[in-house]
């Protein structure tokens, strides 16, 4: 067994804290037009503090039927001396009120056996409860291990100041056998109530794995069903999974593959278990896919890379179509210079248009203005069997704007858009900002 060695691209903590922004010219796109900046108006829904409501908000939002977003935050909340001094996240519950928007902490981690530094989305079980992951990571001021958990909701109306929910941890990551490292991956349920999910590093080569977690008499039992070995099978699933009607996975490995630089695999299940096929490997269409994958009712899957041609330009919107036993990719669009990084997993409202994020933004003329932008929101829109870029919004950092939106974009049903940043905002407590909740109106 021959392993790659790791891509040297800063991992995504790195680029929280350090832009390291190249010079280029914007290249001629040649698969879809760039559409002109459309009227779009963003508004600043809230501006965490680093208190009680959080800080950094990495992983972007999630909706429940009556319109309110619940989210999470890889920092801030309570303070607890020796696990984490300035907060160990948060899950927090955004509500609309006749004058705005009001914000609740819907559970504070302490860093003890119930976990820290959220960097996922939480998402709705079948059963109405919530569940996410911690991560424990140091660069956030994480000391503990990785966690799956479910939160039940506090009653409504809450019916005192302080009214947090239940946390219970499903399962608690030993490493390296059983995985490490949940990352920014979302949860993935089946009909049954099993949870899948994947993990960055660990496993029985230490490239990561795909795992379950099945429920049996108030118990949860993880069971690893594919170790990475970092080969042609690829190496490092950042963004969780997704399941077809039959019960089939779907993924994507940030590193590894036929090309070294990325696949995109599909777990089959049979009696005798679980069976990886490679769908695509990532080589001169694309590099780094670090955002997961969406079905459209066609049964294509979409995603993104982080680069687009053998670790160079500024990454790619792709798709994947599946004939018979064969896979073809197209790539639906290629950013230019400047819109770098597209990791989070896109959105597809109902129309069949695609919305995402890039972490960051760059023009050739803001090098000699001095001004580096902070990521965009961008929407490609379908129409006629043709894919139209559409900028929405570029972030600045600056005027209580936000900075790096590494989350995905929710499509609320009143036509708006709802996501996140992990800096910025107008409050100054935090170096560069504790991040923000925005909405787009078109």
């Amino acid at each position: 067994m021959t392993t790659l060695a790791k891509d040297t691209t800063p991992d995504l903590q790195s680029r929280l804290r350090e832009a390291a922004i190249g010079l280029a010219l914007l290249c001629a796109l040649t698969m879809v037009a760039v559409g002109p900046a459309q009227a779009q108006t963003l508004t600043v829904l809230h501006n965490f503090t680093g208190g009680g409501d959080g800080n950094s908000p990495i992983a972007g939002l999630t909706m429940d039927g009556a319109g309110n977003f619940y989210g999470t935050t890889a920092d801030g909340g309570q303070a607890v001396l020796y696990h984490c001094l300035y907060g160990c996240g948060t899950v927090f519950r955004l509500t609309r009120a006749p004058t705005g928007w009001t914000i609740t902490p819907v559970y504070e981690f302490t860093g003890g056996d119930d976990g820290t530094t959220p960097e996922a989305r939480v998402l709705f079980g079948p059963d109405g409860l919530l569940y996410g992951t911690t991560t424990g990571d140091p660069a956030f001021g994480g000391t503990g291990k990785a966690t799956v958990f479910s939160l039940r909701l506090p009653a409504t109306p809450c019916k005192s100041a302080v009214c947090p929910g239940q946390e219970t941890v499903l399962y608690r990551f030993i490493g390296p056998m059983d995985g490490s490292g949940p990352g920014l991956g979302d949860l993935a349920f089946d009909q049954a109530g099993n949870i899948y999910g994947t993990t960055s590093d660990g496993g029985s080569y230490g490239h990561g794995s795909v795992y379950q977690l099945t429920p049996s008499n108030g118990s949860w039992t993880e069971s690893i069903l594919y170790s990475f070995t970092g080969g042609e099978d690829g190496s490092e699933p950042k963004s969780g999974v997704i399941l077809d009607r039959a019960g089939n996975l779907y993924g994507t490995t940030l590193y590894g593959g036929a090309g070294a630089r990325g696949t995109v695999f599909q777990l089959t299940h049979s009696d005798s278990g679980w069976t990886e096929h490679v769908l695509h490997s990532f080589a001169s269409s694309g590099s780094g896919p670090y955002g997961g994958l969406i079905f459209d009712q066609a049964g294509n899957l979409y995603g993104t890379t982080q680069t687009e041609d053998m670790g160079q330009g500024n990454g790619t919107v792709f798709m994947l179509s599946p004939s018979g036993d064969e896979w073809t990719l197209t790539t639906l669009y290629s950013f230019p210079s400047g819109f770098t990084y597209p990791y989070a997993r896109l959105t597809m409202d109902a129309a069949g248009n695609l919305y995402g994020t890039t972490s960051y933004f760059f023009e050739l003329a803001d090098y000699f203005s001095g001004d580096t932008g902070e990521g965009s929101v961008f929407k490609l829109a379908f129409s006629n069997g043709t894919w139209t870029y559409v900028d929405l919004h570029d972030f600045t950092g600056r005027n209580g704007d936000g900075g790096g939106p590494f989350g995905s974009v929710v499509a609320g049903t009143n036509g708006n858009l709802y996501g996140t940043t992990t800096t910025g905002g107008r409050v100054l407590y935090c170096a560069g900002g504790c991040g923000i909740v925005w909405e787009i109106t078109p």
